[in-house]
């Protein structure tokens, strides 16, 4: 801890919390009412302040609030100019063209190669590089003698404000636990008993433990397993290629995409008779300003390209921060401190080691409830370089259940921070809310189909199974469910599919809306990559 760089105010803190632990470990703090939770809500989260987000202009959406910085985007002209770019002849030709190499993408790819049509998978970066590498805590699935998709079913509604759609909800439930039992046939590990008995955890918002992981990195298991299937059927893949603009046939058809290969900066273009867009979500446009736990690419590219097209969005006015990002040392701000640990028992102080908030609380109730703590109360923690946050009293688990529990079961994270010269299993860590999650995106039935004719959205992309709050568990749940489900009701239908001629008309159409809406602006946008250099376009 010598090495740690702690300051004096935060060492004596720490010696508070140290003091008050005892104590703590004897009281059980109460939940929210919901009243309770309510006026926390409005008080505190991001999600309501009047300065993060404001109407968008143009599109099905016209009239909606969102973040700024996802209406920057939005409201831009497309890379391509449609009056001069060639999309014949096509540089490629499949039946069902999956846009995104993670979770969602990789596990429709997968699906749809086993109906036995010509598949085309296209990614940004590398094949699984994306959010499902980077999730730790777990998935859930009903498939305990004591739990039942209905019960999960009234979870994922009370988590999301019983705002959700709730054919996604019943989609997602129903068809969790043959999703376990399809990893595990895939070869995927998830932590087990001796005996073999899977060990499943609570995670926020749950009422029974349903959370299947392994260890703590569970997303990063997912993607081993699924990303080592792709490679081993042989499907054709290609990386570094993200696309830019989805094609249109003359009758309003998804029949394609154009890419752009960041090795080359070549334009190609692909034919195809379903598109399926896993692209994932919008962590790296730093929504209000806080940091994220996202990947490099999260830049909400699915969101501009079937917007343009035409499909319509929902939720995208609710954005998750997830309440246990690092706040201390600042070389990791913003990475993610799984609610897992929360659900081995470690509690949240404030800088007098006075627990505030019901640790499983849902994550929008657990990050208003810390911001209050920080920017209210005055009883935040400060860091050397002025940044604030709250105790995670992560010695709290050796001590519940024995030590050498942290390193155990949360191995990962424990060596996360032990390069820092912090022994997590010895003293409290600091955390802050981090942008984590899209609750929205491109609206979608049970199948994944939009409106757009061929065009289907899977995973973090596509909006409404989550309403306003993801509970933790259900994003790897999502990406799987929805994933194989789109890669299957597009492989159904390319056989009767007869496609038009390909145009850009879609994007002309749109640079009419920005004209007359009187939007005058040189951004461009799918964004691609984040900028943080300061030379990218900001809202005028």
């Amino acid at each position: 801890m010598a090495d740690a760089g702690y300051s004096q105010s935060m060492l004596e803190s720490m010696r508070i919390v140290e003091q008050t632990r005892p104590r703590r470990m004897e009281e059980a703090f109460p939940r929210l009412e919901p009243e309770e939770k309510q006026q926390l809500l409005e008080q505190f989260h991001p999600d309501y302040r009047k300065d993060t987000t404001r109407q968008l202009r143009v599109g099905p959406n016209a009239g909606d609030r969102m973040p700024h910085e996802l209406v920057d985007l939005l409201e831009a002209r497309s890379r391509l100019d449609p009056e001069s770019f060639q999309i014949e002849p096509w540089d490629y030709q499949t039946d069902v063209l999956v846009i995104g190499g993670g979770g969602a993408g990789s596990s429709a790819a997968l699906t749809a190669a086993e109906a036995g049509v010509r598949v085309l998978l296209v990614t940004k970066l590398r094949l699984g590089d994306a959010n499902t590498m980077m999730a730790q805590g777990g998935i859930q699935a009903a498939d305990k003698p004591n739990d039942s998709p209905a019960i999960h079913y009234l979870d994922v509604m009370g988590g999301g404000g019983f705002v959700n759609d709730p054919v996604l909800v019943r989609a997602l439930v129903r068809d969790a636990p043959f999703i376990i039992r399809w990893l595990e046939e895939l070869g995927c590990m998830f932590t087990k008993e001796p005996d073999g008995t899977m060990i499943t955890i609570h995670g926020g918002g749950t009422s029974r433990k349903r959370m299947h992981f392994a260890r703590d990195y569970t997303g990063a298991e997912i993607m081993r397993t699924l990303r080592d299937e792709v490679r081993n059927r042989g499907l054709e893949v290609i990386e570094y290629s993200p696309a830019v603009e989805l094609v249109l046939d003359d009758a309003g058809r998804c029949c394609g995409a154009v890419l752009w290969n960041l090795e080359t900066g070549e334009y190609l273009t692909v034919q195809a008779k379903a598109v399926i867009l896993a692209t994932g979500g919008f962590g790296r446009l730093h929504v209000a300003g806080f940091p994220t736990t996202n990947h490099y690419g999260a830049t909400a590219d699915g969101l501009v390209m079937a917007y343009r097209a035409g499909a319509s969005l929902r939720f995208l006015e609710s954005t998750q921060f997830h309440p246990t990002g690092v706040a201390y040392p600042e070389q990791i701000v913003g990475l993610l401190v799984t609610e897992k640990v929360r659900g081995l028992g470690a509690q949240l102080v404030n800088a007098r080691g006075e627990q505030f908030v019901y640790p499983l609380e849902t994550r929008d109730a657990v990050s208003a409830a810390i911001i209050r703590e920080c920017t209210h109360r005055g009883l935040g923690v400060t860091t050397p370089t002025g940044m604030q946050g709250v105790w995670l009293d992560s010695p709290m688990i050796d001590l519940i259940h024995g030590e050498g529990t942290i390193q155990r079961e949360l191995p990962a994270m424990y060596r996360q921070y032990q390069r820092f010269g912090i022994d997590m299993s010895k003293h409290p860590i600091l955390v802050y809310p981090t942008l984590h999650y899209q609750n929205g995106g491109v609206r979608i039935d049970e199948y994944g189909r939009t409106e757009v004719p061929g065009l289907y959205v899977a995973g973090e992309t596509s909006g409404g199974v989550h309403g306003r709050n993801r509970l933790m568990g259900n994003s790897l749940l999502d990406i799987l469910v929805f994933g194989r489900r789109a890669g299957r009701a597009a492989a159904e239908e390319v056989g009767s599919v007869r496609l038009g001629k390909p145009t850009l008309e879609h994007v002309r159409a749109y640079h009419r809306l920005l004209d007359e809406a009187g939007i005058e602006t040189d951004r461009v946008s799918p964004m691609l990559l984040p900028d943080y250099l300061g030379k990218g376009a900001r809202r005028s």
